[in-house]
């Protein structure tokens, strides 16, 4: 039986395939939507109270905002590197055309920022871990990357057989080392070399005043939401790499990123230190931040 905290592919009602609200959520600041177009169609919305972050997965498009237009470049998949972003502050009417999977990252807000785009170019790209433990991570909407009210947003690949959001880890307090933040992890899993589609797992669990249980098989288009608690690890199954989209916010003062460790599993950091980044690394047209 499926956690209440796991979201099926194609769920949603058309156009979406996923639609995730903080009522949906039962929650009360991070949402996520992906709308898949046809060359043909568009969609319409209005930020309201929340502030977006726009990227396509797969396809492009173009932003209509405010007598601006922003484009999208087409990007073949999600492991075809970064993507441009177009970010939108609250009280704007937009909309949508193009074709391909459009994701639609948003948060709460009360702060008005202005409307841009991010060219995939600029995104910084890091290259997180070491061994089976390394990852690759698109920081275009992250708190010290990106300026914005209360989103936090990034990209993560994880080469097939390798572990990622690990060690496990938590934010859900505001404290002088943590910040709370609700997570969102939308997934994408290669196929592999013969075309046959792949899958992986992701836990999260609690601490005995907080408990949560979920340990999920996860394939393309699947969601698992992070109220609370730790979570990792996210498990790429050997021969499909696995693609997952974070979409973060929380109810404290400070945008930041702030996260514990389990304390049983952080001596993994240390052992990083003598192995190499997995060769693998990076996709796309990526490189090293700061390279």
């Amino acid at each position: 039986m499926h956690s209440k905290l796991y979201i099926p592919a194609r769920s949603a009602a058309a156009p979406y395939t996923v639609d995730i609200t903080p009522e949906s959520a039962g929650w009360a600041e991070s949402l996520l939507q992906v709308v898949d177009l046809d060359g043909s169609g568009s969609v319409s919305r209005t930020t309201g109270d929340t502030e977006v972050m726009i990227l396509p997965l797969a396809g492009g498009g173009e932003i209509e905002c405010s007598a601006e237009t922003f484009t999208l470049t087409p990007r073949a998949s999600v492991f075809d590197g970064p993507a441009d972003m177009v970010y939108l502050g609250i009280g704007q009417d937009y909309t949508i055309t193009g074709h391909g999977r459009i994701a639609i990252c948003g948060a709460r807000a009360t702060r008005s920022f202005p409307n841009r785009r991010r060219a995939a170019a600029d995104v910084p790209v890091e290259l997180r871990g070491a061994g089976n433990c390394s990852r690759q991570v698109h920081n275009f909407g992250t708190a010290t990357a990106f300026d914005a009210d209360s989103l936090i947003a990034c990209e993560v690949i994880t080469p097939g057989g390798n572990w990622s959001s690990y060690p496990a880890h938590k934010h859900d307090e505001n404290t002088e080392v943590e910040t709370q933040l609700e997570e969102i992890y939308y997934f994408e899993i290669d196929d592999s070399p013969a075309g046959t589609p792949g899958f992986g797992y992701h836990r999260v669990y609690g601490t005995p005043e907080r408990p949560i249980e979920v340990l999920e098989e996860v394939r393309s288009g699947d969601v698992v939401l992070v109220p609370h608690g730790y979570h990792g690890p996210s498990i790429a199954a050997p021969g499909h790499h696995m693609y997952y989209l974070n979409v973060m916010a929380g109810s404290g003062p400070d945008r930041a990123w702030l996260i514990c460790d389990d304390p049983n599993h952080t001596w993994l950091r240390s052992s990083w230190e003598h192995q190499d980044v997995d060769p693998r690394l990076p996709f796309g047209a990526a490189s090293r931040e700061g390279a």
